[in-house]
Formats: C-alpha cells, sequence, structure tokens
C-alpha cells in the first residue's frame, strides 16, 4: 500500500478548505429610542419624588391647616373633656357587677318602684308595714308625686281626689342591698320590681336598679309643688266665679255679673296646644299638651315631662282624650 505525502501547503489548502464558511456580518443598530425612554421615566420618577412628602411633613401640614381653623374652637381640649367625662370601669369582672350587695356602698338614695295602677295607694301602705316590720333598724322614706285636685260638687262639699304625675312609678328612700331587694320584689305584693337596666352577659342577666340623681328629685319635687299652686289657684278662681253667679238682689232674682258675651262654637275634637290625657299604651294616664296633629292620618304628637324632663311620643288619635278643664 502507497502512501502519498503531501507538501504542508497543500495540508493547509485542505485543512482550509474544511473549514465553515464565515458568517456574515451586519451592522447592528442600537436601541436609541429605548434609551430615550428610559431617560423620561427616570425624570419622571425623580418629579414624584420631590412632590412626595414624608410622614412628618404632612402631619405638620395637618396641624397647620387646624391651626388656621382653630379660631375660638380648640379641638385639643374638646378630646381632653371628653376622656375625662368617660366613665371609668367601675367593676372587675361581669360577676361583680350583678352583686347587689354593692348597692349598699352607695349609701342612701332615691329609686323608682313598679306599683299597680289602680291600686297604689293602698300597695304602697301595705309595702311600708312590711318593711318597718320585717327591716325596724332600716329607715325608709315615700314619695308619690302626686296632686291634689280639688271639685266642688252640688251639695257643696269640696272633694279631693289625687292626681298622680308619674302613674305606676313611688319614689322610695332608703339603702339597698341584696336582702331588701329581693323582699321588695318577691314579698310585697302589687308590687312589680325597680326601675333600672338589664345588666350581665349572655350567661346570666338581671334588672338592676338605678337610683335617682339628687338634681332629678329636686326637679321633681318643684314639678310637684308648681302644678300643686297651680291647682289650687284655678279651684279658687272657679269658685270664685261661681260665688259671683249666684248673686242674688233683694228681690230673690239672679243678679248676673259682668258681660254677655256671644259664646263662639268650640271646634270637635282636640286642637293645637290643648291638654289631652293618655289613656292606652306604655304612658296610661300620663298628661300633656298636642305639639303636632295630623287628622288625615289620625296621628297626634304629645309632650308631657317624665321624670323632670319634657318627652314627646307620637300616638293614635284613639289613645288620647281631651282633658275636661
Amino acid at each position: 500500500m502507497m502512501m502519498m505525502v503531501l507538501p504542508n501547503k497543500d495540508l493547509l489548502l485542505m485543512q482550509s478548505s474544511c473549514r465553515p464558511p464565515p458568517l456574515l456580518s451586519f451592522p447592528t443598530i442600537k436601541n436609541k429610542p429605548r434609551n430615550n425612554i428610559i431617560l423620561v421615566r427616570a425624570t419622571l420618577v425623580e418629579e414624584e419624588q420631590e412632590t412626595i412628602l414624608t410622614t412628618k411633613e404632612k402631619r405638620e401640614l395637618r396641624k397647620a391647616n387646624r391651626d388656621s381653623k382653630i379660631g375660638t374652637y380648640n379641638w385639643r381640649e374638646q378630646v381632653e373633656e371628653k376622656l375625662l367625662q368617660k366613665p371609668k370601669k367601675q367593676f372587675s369582672s361581669w360577676k361583680e357587677e350583678l352583686n347587689l350587695d354593692l348597692l349598699a356602698h352607695m349609701g342612701p338614695q332615691w329609686w323608682i318602684l313598679k306599683v299597680s295602677r289602680a291600686k297604689g295607694k293602698d300597695t304602697v301602705e301595705r309595702m311600708l308595714q312590711a318593711l318597718h316590720k320585717n327591716f325596724p333598724d332600716a329607715e325608709f322614706k315615700v314619695f308619690t308625686a302626686a296632686v291634689d285636685e280639688k271639685t266642688k260638687l252640688k251639695s257643696g262639699k269640696i272633694s279631693v281626689k289625687p292626681k298622680s304625675l308619674y302613674p305606676g312609678c313611688v319614689f322610695l328612700h332608703c339603702t339597698l342591698n341584696r336582702e331588701l331587694h329581693n323582699f321588695i320584689k318577691e314579698d310585697c305584693e302589687g308590687v312589680g320590681g325597680f326601675v333600672g337596666r338589664m345588666v350581665g352577659n349572655t350567661k346570666k342577666q338581671i334588672n338592676k336598679p338605678r337610683p335617682v340623681s339628687e338634681t332629678d328629685m329636686e326637679a321633681i319635687f318643684q314639678e310637684v309643688k308648681e302644678k300643686q299652686e297651680a291647682s289650687d289657684k284655678a279651684f279658687e278662681e272657679e269658685h270664685l266665679r261661681s260665688l259671683e253667679a249666684n248673686i242674688v238682689d233683694k228681690t230673690g232674682k239672679k243678679v248676673v255679673t259682668g258681660k254677655t258675651t256671644k259664646r263662639s262654637r268650640k271646634p270637635s275634637g282636640p286642637i293645637l296646644g290643648s291638654a289631652v290625657r293618655i289613656v292606652s299604651g306604655t304612658f296610661t294616664d300620663f298628661t300633656g299638651t298636642i305639639k303636632k296633629l295630623d287628622k288625615k292620618r289620625g296621628l297626634v304628637t304629645v309632650g308631657f315631662s317624665l321624670f323632670g324632663k319634657d318627652t314627646i311620643v307620637d300616638l293614635n288619635l284613639s289613645e288620647i282624650v281631651e282633658e275636661q278643664k
């Protein structure tokens, strides 16, 4: 077998001929618009960073706005007053709030009892007798907010009838505890318990008595006094008018005093400002004046005094009657 030895030049040519053809190089175009966009975005971000305020700067700006609008209003003082007026938590747990023996720490207070309206006077008398018998060392005071209305009968006698300003309510002054509370609520016939509020949680709830403040009691005493004076004055004026109407001369004929005026026809039904009495519902036997009247819909708004405060309630016309003078 023969071998051919090629010169080095030919070998180099063969090697060079076996190489792949070189790749054509095209001129590359730089993405200049993309660089421009990046630059624009960078400038926008810089502008936004210049407008954004820090938290401290925002707080100072809000404070400056508030100070410019203050005038006579100071929001700091108002917030401090609300925090001071906010009642602190009196009890450490809900079980402690249900303990009625803690009411004795308040000392003698005025409490409101719910009694029967039909036999309220007899119920109060029986309750006082039972309290003095079972609690001889305790002191009790009972106040019924009522006005004694006087009327003259045909026979000439004067009838006195008490009219309660708060029907079904009696004020009791004593030092209350659990034993006394349960005795009045369970053993005194005709007493429906104390006026209070529900306390506790979903496990157990009770109606805890709520005392009446001295300010409210003074307002109630003053209200009873003023209405009693007004009632006595009205009775005296009516009595004088009846005496003048029955004056007789020497001949035995009645003498009519004053000018005789033609009586105007009164409109039927209650009118605005007239005195009415509630005959049904929650506020039965309460008296007040008509504030609003809608005869087409049969609705009326009555205003009356409840525990020394003005109260307004919407009723039907069938639930009220006009109070006779």
